[in-house]
């Protein structure tokens, strides 16, 4: 491993840090001890303290144990989206020494009963929104289903838009096995004493990989524990300042920086159930939030706000996240707007979120940042795990305390995420990238997603950074279209910005590509969308676009 990147390593931050040896729950003890009457959660202008959120997450970690008979070790399906319950739940779990299987809000029945049956979990907290595709799996794959309606904690009144699946009232349930969450906190059930240590499971998040079912991650406290105090240190993080929780809670990055990180640090939290780059500002506004952690596509939607100058925004000292490489011209919009540069980082599920990020008094635009504390990455050959030196293309691989222990139930798959250097296990990222003179770390694109146009190497990600140029683009994302003489060919589908769906054709975006990038990189093929499909965390479904195409094709 290279040690250039330490000449611009943070003054604050010291080289190697001891992560506390603890449970995660221990975190709400503390919090609840220093600021017992101070907000942790803000939720449509309703407070939720320290010492409430201790109390509420007792009781459900006693109604887990005693009247669900949940036990150590064992899984628990968390269905929701941002809320006080999700957080609630999702620390009642850790209490009860139970594991958290968080789950994205758009899963349909089919994949909850992947999930249920793949983690053996028997109980499950969903929303009541959610509750006709889960509630089909109750007295099947669950036996008990605890349902929580949003209202319950947005109770204050607000000038904030209020979606209406978070203003609708309690509805009765009829299902056997179901319990109302206002009722699971009535039962005022007490749990008995924390028995699970550091090496124990605790949050078990499902990655979807490239290929086949998705995959448990099996995370423990101690390396959960890892990013929440290196994220903390990081970013000077501390107990007077407000952050958002926006983005998705269940998504690890969301996680640690929305929920896991501020209570760490007894922050207050804003949070907001989906993004919404108005409610957002008006947020920011209203509680004078410091921090924002989003990802690259929220940025892009947020400084493209026309209303943006009507907010007072100068509370806000920074916005960083990841998710994808930000464009250039993205950056200096935010940079000309807001006078932020945009703090980019680098994780997976796989490592409970970031292994890189970028120092925050020396970051470097369209860049992944330096190895955090105590992690071992680098760039090698895919095929002969050597070393490559700066400028080259190889696999990011990484070694480090936030990195899993393996996929659940999956040896085999487990064995071939990891790859032995130098005595030390790493994990293979899938991720293509280089290392510049100084030592940080360049996304390329995915191992898989490379196209061969005519034998050249494209890299989709390159040429959708060069697009972001555009005075008329808003988003782009490049797949491969069959070509019956280059094999494989370059096609951009793209979203127009506001207003210039008549001023720029398909022939203007690949005539101005020949001017500002290689011939081989230069999009044969242009398709307009009013926009592009995105995950439950914001990111664009290249697969499914590039699934379309395929099958246009045969």
């Amino acid at each position: 491993m290279s040690d250039r990147h330490f000449a611009f390593w943070p003054e604050h931050a010291t080289r190697h840090l001891p992560v506390p040896q603890t449970h995660l729950y221990r975190n709400v003890e503390v919090s609840a001890m220093r600021f017992p009457d101070k907000p942790f959660l803000i939720f449509y202008d309703t407070p939720l303290s320290f010492a409430q959120f201790h109390d509420e997450t007792e009781r459900i970690a006693g109604y887990l144990q005693r009247a669900c008979g949940v036990k150590k070790g064992d899984r628990v399906l968390l269905d929701m989206q941002n809320s006080p319950q999700f957080m609630l739940a999702y620390y009642g779990i850790l209490r009860a020494d139970a594991v958290v299987v968080p789950l994205n809000p758009m899963n349909l029945a089919k994949e909850l009963e992947h999930y249920a049956s793949d983690s053996g979990a028997r109980v499950a907290f969903v929303a009541q929104e959610l509750l006709p595709r889960m509630g089909p799996l109750l007295g099947q794959a669950l036996d008990h289903l605890i349902v929580a309606t949003y209202s319950d904690y947005a109770t204050a009144p607000t000038d904030l838009p209020v979606p209406d699946f978070v203003s609708a009232p309690r509805v009765a349930l009829a299902q056997r096995g179901a319990v109302a969450w206002a009722d699971m906190l009535a039962a005022n059930l007490r749990p008995g004493p924390i028995e699970a240590g550091p090496d124990d499971l605790a949050v078990m998040p499902y990655t979807s990989g490239t290929t086949g079912l998705p995959k448990g991650c099996m995370h423990t406290h101690r390396t959960t524990m890892y990013n929440v105090a290196a994220g903390s240190v990081w970013w000077k993080a501390n107990a007077g300042q407000v952050g958002m929780a926006i983005l998705p809670l269940f998504h690890v990055t969301g996680m640690q920086a929305g929920m896991n990180g501020p209570l760490y640090t007894g922050s207050t939290i804003v949070v907001l159930p989906r993004w919404d780059r108005d409610a957002c500002a008006l947020c920011v506004q209203k509680h004078g939030v410091y921090g924002l952690a989003l990802i690259t596509a929220m940025v892009i939607d947020f400084v493209s706000n026309p209303r943006l100058p009507e907010y007072d925004l100068s509370s806000l000292r920074r916005i960083a996240g990841g998710g994808a490489a930000m464009p250039k011209a993205v950056a200096h919009a935010l940079e000309h707007k807001l006078g932020l540069r945009y703090g980019e980082g680098y994780g997976m599920t796989e490592t409970m979120a970031a292994t890189h990020s970028n120092p925050p008094d020396a970051p470097k635009a369209q860049c992944l940042g330096v190895p955090l504390f105590d992690v071992d990455a680098r760039v090698v050959d895919p095929a002969t795990f050597q070393e490559l030196p700066p400028g080259e293309v190889g696999e990011i691989v990484v070694h480090g305390p936030q990195v899993m222990l393996g996929y659940w139930n999956q040896p085999e798959a487990s064995a071939q995420a990891f790859v032995e250097i130098d005595g030390k296990r790493f994990l293979r990222t899938g991720d293509l990238g280089t290392t510049d003179a100084d030592g940080y770390f360049f996304f390329v694109d995915r191992l898989k997603r490379m196209i061969n146009a005519a034998g050249f190497k494209v890299w989709p990600a390159e040429v959708e950074a060069l697009l972001y140029q555009h005075p008329a683009v808003q988003e782009a994302c490049i797949i491969a279209a069959m070509d019956p003489r280059r094999g494989e060919t370059v096609k951009a589908v793209i979203v127009r910005k506001p207003g210039a769906a008549g001023e720029v054709s398909e022939q203007q975006i690949i005539d101005w590509s020949h001017e500002h990038m290689a011939a081989y990189k230069v999009p044969r093929i242009v398709e307009f969308v009013d926009s592009l499909p995105k995950s439950g965390t914001g990111k664009v479904m290249w697969r499914e676009l590039q699934e379309r195409e395929r099958l246009k094709a045969t």
